[in-house]
């Protein structure tokens, strides 16, 4: 019996070999040796090998009454492995390695992967909101719009090719020549917003999407609602103007920018919309529901 309690108390590490861009094998296995070295012999450290095995490592660790399961990656992987931890007693732990972030920004975890994992071993848990747009959950942003647009790009470039911050803004310069808007109807807790032909539509956990772009300067990932974003334009040039404060002190209301709080959100198109969960790319049904899950998910901070 001491056996296997003692089992259950060893966490478990998840280890994306491609996040922030392709690793070579000497990398991995740094990164393995280091999280061995770091939590200890009998922590269980695995490297994923494809999109959804992080969801199902994670899942079966807490059949097994794992309550620590550390995602070391970008906002991908960790909403991968948060959709497995969300609603039950494991906690999340995290060692960022992405391109953005977003989620380890807003919590205060260091980048040094030694510290970050001192910080996922023996920090303190904090309980923060879930949301879900489309019946997919994410624990930072989601959207639909040019981040969408960009998203969808971003996540299916050449094998070998480097992620990061200037990919990402690459790909938001070519936006401002390739993405049109698109008519939708939206609605917050039932009632109708002006939205028409929104150039970006964010629906934010936290404030920022990564690499400190503020969207929703005032969203907090504790209090029971989600913050949606929208801002208009009748061109890419008046929109993008309009966005400049992203990398600064984030989005101010003003004329096209609007932030209304929501426990609920509604978009409806003639067409399927394509969307995005904490950066992943989906494509959705001409409706979908954004809504918040107070408290779902006990992160290491």
């Amino acid at each position: 019996m001491m056996a296997v309690d003692a089992a259950r108390a060893a966490p478990v590490i998840i280890v994306n070999p491609i996040s922030g861009g392709h690793r070579s094998a000497n990398e991995i296995a740094g990164r393995v040796a280091l999280a061995r070295r770091c939590a200890g012999a009998r922590a269980e450290v695995y490297v994923t090998a494809g999109r959804g095995h992080a969801t199902a490592l994670a899942r079966a660790a807490v059949e097994r009454g794992t309550p620590l399961v550390i995602a070391w990656g970008g906002d991908g992987t960790i909403n991968e492995v948060g959709l497995a931890l969300a609603f039950g007693p494991a906690a999340l732990g995290i060692v960022p390695a992405g391109s953005g972030d977003g989620l380890a920004r807003e919590l205060g975890i260091p980048a040094s992967p030694e510290q970050a994992l001192e910080v996922a071993l023996h920090g303190r848990e904090r309980r923060i909101d879930a949301g879900e747009l489309g019946g997919r959950l994410f624990f930072n942003v989601a959207g639909v719009g040019v981040d969408a647009w960009i998203a969808h790009r971003f996540n299916t470039g050449q094998p070998g090719e480097r992620r990061g911050l200037l990919r990402y803004l690459s790909l938001a310069a070519r936006a401002g020549l390739e993405y049109s808007p698109r008519a939708l109807a939206v609605s917050v807790n039932g009632d109708p917003v002006e939205a028409a032909r929104p150039y970006l539509l964010t629906i934010a956990n936290s404030r920022q999407f990564g690499n400190r772009a503020r969207v929703a300067p005032h969203a907090r990932m504790d209090d029971g609602q989600l913050d949606l974003v929208v801002v208009q334009g009748r061109s890419a040039g008046q929109a993008s103007w309009r966005l400049r404060g992203l990398l600064g002190r984030g989005l101010e209301p003003g004329a096209g920018v609007s932030f209304t709080p929501a426990s609920e959100v509604r978009i409806d198109s003639d067409a399927p919309i394509d969307f995005h969960v904490d950066g992943e790319p989906v494509h959705g049904g001409s409706s979908l529901v954004a809504r918040v899950h107070p408290g779902a998910l006990t992160v290491r901070c």
